[in-house]
């Protein structure tokens, strides 16, 4: 794979297997196959008006329980994450890896010098005072969620400014780190609302901090980066207050499904602990990429992990998808 390409790129798989999009179970994509229920009529939407965005950061600044003043709103994740380090200018990063390849492509964009943290291995390599340090919690592309307590202890008494990327949180029921903003004023929570309200083609990414560090991040933010459609897309969204047990329940349901498919099969090593709505897996006897073409005939898409830090050519992520999508991934690999 390519050095930063991701999953999630069924258009083309489709295209190579000349089928239809809609034919494809795309197990590559972590985000929610549940949707919740919205009521916008987009057609009825004013867009002749520069958008206002004063009721989604309301709408936002509620739902993660935060001020206003502590949270800035950016076109996607992505988008959060090379804004924050142009802006930070700092010289030393620790990514705390494997971890989303943003991470690692913002840093060598902007000129930091990036060493890498094999979670996996030891968490207790020293790093120097004043640097950058970014823990996806939980973790991409296993999944599992750590409790930061003792980390953020030895990261502070660093003096470092610490990025937790928080965008699979909403997957399971653990503890948010927005309770540590008002502690330390060198936090920064990322969050994605795209993974768990199953929407990524709705560019929305937050970054929590201090009012003090958010109002030197909206210096240089343009005036408007988010659309009328994205802003009432995400109210609407969050307005569906059943959605997370009903998400919760059939999130479950399907992950356990899939864990026994993937304890029966033989081609697999090891299942990584996961706690949100993707398992990391590795292979015995055959590659990644080669399993992967096993499926295809079943249109069937994976995301091999090979170009993550600290995994190989026999490392591959499932993400969980409905029920009817994990029966059909199983019986795929009973003829294989």
């Amino acid at each position: 794979m390519n050095s930063y390409e991701h999953g999630g790129d069924v258009v083309s798989f489709a295209k190579e297997l000349n089928c239809l999009v809609d034919e494809v179970i795309d197990l590559s994509s972590n985000i929610n196959f549940v949707k919740p229920i919205i009521d916008v009529d987009f057609n009825s939407l004013n867009i002749s008006a520069y958008p206002n965005y004063s009721k989604l950061y309301k709408s936002v600044a509620t739902h993660y329980g935060v001020k206003q003043n502590e949270i800035e709103l950016f076109n996607g994740a992505s988008s959060a994450i090379f804004s924050l380090f142009d802006k930070l200018k700092l010289k030393e990063c620790y990514i705390y890896s494997p971890a989303y390849l943003e991470y690692k492509k913002a840093g060598n964009l902007f000129d930091y010098r990036v060493t890498n943290i094999d979670r996996f291995s030891n968490l207790d390599v020293e790093i120097k005072e004043n640097s950058l340090v970014v823990f996806v919690n939980p973790s991409t592309p296993d999944g599992f969620y750590y409790n930061l307590d003792e980390m953020l202890k030895i990261w502070k008494a660093k003096k470092c400014t610490i990025l937790v990327d928080e965008s699979f949180i909403e997957f399971c029921s653990k503890p948010s780190l927005t309770v540590k903003l008002k502690e330390y004023d060198k936090l920064y929570i990322l969050k994605s609302m795209t993974k768990f309200f199953g929407s990524a083609g709705i560019r929305i990414g937050a970054i929590l901090s201090s009012s003090e560090n958010i109002a030197k991040l909206k210096k240089f933010e343009p005036l408007w980066k988010l659309s009328e459609f994205d802003s009432h897309y995400i109210q609407a969204v969050l307005k569906d207050k059943s959605f997370k047990q009903i998400s919760d329940k059939q999130n479950k349901i399907a992950k356990e499904y899939l864990l026994g498919t993937l304890k029966s099969c033989s081609l697999i090593e090891h299942i990584y602990p996961s706690d949100v709505n993707f398992v990391l897996v590795k292979l015995n006897s055959i590659k990644a990429k080669d399993f992967q073409k096993l499926l295809m005939p079943h249109k069937i898409m994976l995301r091999e992990c090979s170009n993550f830090d600290g995994l190989g050519e026999y490392h591959l992520r499932i993400a969980v998808k409905s029920l009817e999508s994990m029966k059909r991934f199983k019986k795929a690999l009973n003829v294989c």
